[in-house]
């Protein structure tokens, strides 16, 4: 057997993370890639595979087309960059392409990573560029000793892990949006449109990658490969409809924040007519006052009241006068609206 520093050389010049080996029933056990060759050259027995590799490895495609029996549709998939997520049936293999992110409401976007991932009765491989929070959950129940029947159970409990992530997604961002509402409600408006409006943004997005593709789902229920059980394909079901119920709270949340943003938007609206009232009421209060100022205050001959003893106060009637004629008008013009 190999020395430790050494197997872990030979799997970084293939781009392999870490595989593992498993038997229906029993804990899986970790493998190199030489144990793993050995595997998939020896002949077919109760045994099947998971290898996880890094795309970012320059050697990694190629080890993977030279030694791995995986359908051209999969290489095809990693070179266009497909980051819908899907599962459906090719070349009797199921190709999946599972969305993770590393969210946090702190910042205006999230980073969403990309596995892909292929199945075969006894051979799973997953590749990434980046680390993702599913994976590493994946390998963490393998390491406690979960057991798996099949690779197909691999592969649901991936999308089960992603289930769990937009379930938090959604609770955390729930959580927030009640706290805005609250706010609303009390007329604390503060900035809760920029802050709704990343929200938004960020859930869209998420709603857009995270989604399960129903087209491809359904043709791989209708038509799955032979070598698929019917656990199989009801844990595939199961686990498809959790998502589905996830995504509607995910839409439902959606649709909540775009009408919280409105209402918000109505109330602004609402305290800029009476900012533009108030204004306005000024005006024509002072509008009196300032039109029979012109008139007296022009440096001509023949001004009225100049030689009337009383003809300060003469004034200050006619003005008192229009200016609650004017702010009788005004004011019943807004009881109007």
């Amino acid at each position: 057997m190999l020395p430790t520093h050494s197997q872990h050389h030979e799997a970084d010049l293939h781009g392999l993370l870490y595989g593992y080996a498993f038997r229906p029933g029993q804990p899986g056990r970790e493998i190199d890639s030489s144990q793993a060759m050995a595997h998939l050259q020896a002949p077919p027995g109760d045994e099947f595979l998971w290898l996880h590799l890094n795309l970012a490895h320059a050697a990694c495609e190629r080890w993977m087309k030279s030694h791995l029996d995986l359908p051209e549709t999969f290489f095809e998939t990693l070179r266009e960059g497909s980051r819908s997520t899907r599962i459906e049936h090719t070349d009797n293999a199921l190709l999946a392409v599972v969305n993770d992110m590393v969210f946090s409401f702190g910042l205006v976007s999230s980073d969403v990573s990309t596995l892909w991932a292929c199945a075969r009765s006894r051979l799973l491989v997953s590749a990434r560029l980046q680390p993702l929070h599913s994976v590493d959950e994946l390998r963490s129940s393998v390491k406690r000793g979960e057991r798996f029947g099949s690779t197909v159970e691999l592969l649901v409990h991936l999308v089960r892990d992603q289930g769990d992530l937009l379930t938090q997604v959604v609770r955390e961002s729930t959580l927030k949006v009640d706290r805005i509402e609250d706010q609303l409600l009390s007329l604390r408006l503060s900035d809760n449109r920029a802050e709704l409006s990343s929200l938004r943004r960020v859930l869209v997005r998420l709603q857009r990658l995270l989604a399960l593709e129903p087209g491809s789902l359904l043709r791989l229920l209708n038509r799955p490969p032979a070598w698929l059980s019917e656990q199989d394909i009801h844990q595939l079901r199961a686990s498809t409809e959790e998502i589905a119920v996830i995504i509607n709270d995910l839409t439902s949340l959606v649709e909540r924040i775009k009408l919280l943003q409105e209402e918000i938007a109505a109330k602004l609206t609402e305290e800029n007519n009476r900012t533009l009232f108030t204004l306005t009421v000024v005006t024509v209060l002072a509008l009196p006052i300032n039109i029979i100022a012109g008139f007296f205050g022009m440096n001509v001959g023949g001004v009225p009241l100049s030689d009337d003893p009383h003809g300060f106060w003469v004034l200050v009637a006619l003005v008192v006068t229009f200016t609650v004629i004017a702010g009788r008008w005004a004011f019943r013009k807004r009881g109007d609206y």
